[in-house]
């Protein structure tokens, strides 16, 4: 007893701190970051195109981000073209860049030498460069923390926050004065037609709120769920010490989230030791060979029937708790008696209804970006807590 209560205090701690975080960098950040986001709907608005990249489980930056701008959450926006050249950054960017186009680097805190090396030759052909971080750029940010963990989910809300703010400018800049599908994310746009630097400063005050909703809900994870994370840390932990593996799996920013905690897992920061897990976000053939074949619903069972282990956990990452190729495969996975446990937002859905995890970790929210933000502070702690339990 008296270790889960250090382990929930520990878990508190971390989830508190990153709030204190995040809220000095958006607010010392907001202006200059509202001025970026008008910098890049110009850019769209004449054929731009969103290049993102990055190495190891920075790449799953440039995968979410991509999928942001490609399939926005909010119906009724626009795609945008964004593309993840992760693969092979520095070929595919000299082959097709543009000088209209956007060119987003990410990296761990300290900066990733190859990718600031593409960062410049993209800056030298007129591209509008993001360096995340990098001391030179369009938009240069300089690194808040040394923690990897907490840094890229500050880059995290960074890019969550240049999505909803494009389509404010891109909005203002063709309709005038309508601000359409924006209006509940920027109601002081209304209907009436403003000047251009109005905008900036309002949308860098909704910037910092966006932020500071963003840490009452890591708050209230940390006040009311942090003996649960606990509990699921030291049951992922008796798993894999048994021999058993984790099998993550979710659909578009959360397959994103899925893939960095695997590659979190595989390809540890400094000072963490290694810990089996695979991501089946991660298999674009197996994925579109199931849903061609036979269905979009069994994509994740599939794949499971095929890789799971009795040892095993399986964790599935939902914003909604509803979707049904994540609650096929957590069934499976119940059939097999791996160990469950979900990643889940509004009020965790019919994945909690039906009790299909053992441990159910809920960002009660209705907004897709702050869940996603959340759940990647959670799953980085329990990651976190891994090292902990190991010396214990």
């Amino acid at each position: 007893m008296e270790t889960e209560c250090k382990l929930a205090a520990q878990i508190e701690e971390r989830l508190l701190l990153r709030n204190e975080i995040l809220e000095q960098f958006f607010s010392r950040e907001s202006t200059h970051l509202a001025e970026a986001c008008q910098e890049m709907a110009e850019r769209f608005l004449k054929g731009g195109r969103l290049l993102a990249f990055g190495r190891g489980c920075y790449s799953t930056d440039a995968q979410h981000v991509s999928v942001e701008f490609v399939h926005p959450v909010i119906v009724g926006k626009r795609a945008l073209p964004a593309l993840d050249l992760s693969l092979e950054f520095r070929s595919w960017v000299d082959a097709i860049l543009r000088p209209e186009d956007i060119v987003m680097g990410f990296g761990p805190p300290q900066g990733d030498p190859e990718v600031l090396a593409v960062l410049e030759r993209a800056h030298a052909r007129k591209a509008m460069t993001f360096a995340l971080p990098g001391p030179h750029g369009s938009y240069a940010l300089k690194a808040s923390t040394e923690d990897p963990f907490i840094h890229q989910e500050l880059v995290e809300i960074f890019y969550h926050t240049l999505w909803e703010t494009v389509h404010v400018f891109f909005e203002h800049r063709e309709l005038g004065q309508d601000v359409g599908q924006a209006e509940f994310l920027y109601p002081f746009l209304g209907q009436k037609k403003q000047e251009t630097g109005d905008i900036v400063a309002e949308v860098a005050a909704s910037i910092e709120m966006k932020v500071q909703d963003d840490a009452l809900l890591r708050t209230r994870l940390a006040k009311e769920q942090s003996e649960a994370i606990g509990n699921a840390a030291v049951a992922i932990h008796d798993r894999l010490a048994r021999g058993g593996k984790l099998i993550l799996f979710g659909n578009g920013g959360s397959a994103t989230d899925a893939n960095d905690w695997a590659l979190d897992c595989v390809l540890p920061p400094a000072g963490y030791r290694v810990v089996p897990a695979i991501s089946l976000s991660l298999e674009p053939a197996n994925i579109t060979a199931l849903a061609n074949d036979v269905g979009a619903e069994v994509i994740f069972l599939r794949q499971l029937i095929a890789q799971a282990r009795p040892e095993d956990i399986a964790v599935g990452i939902s914003t909604s708790g509803g979707s049904r190729n994540i609650v096929m495969a957590l069934e499976e996975a119940r059939k097999r008696e791996l160990l469950t446990v979900g990643l889940l937002g509004y009020d965790g859905g019919e994945i909690v209804r039906r009790k299909l995890v053992d441990f159910p970790v809920i960002v009660r929210s209705d907004y897709i970006p702050r869940i996603q933000e959340i759940q990647a502070s959670a799953y980085h702690v329990i990651r976190e807590m891994l090292e902990v339990l190991d010396h214990a």
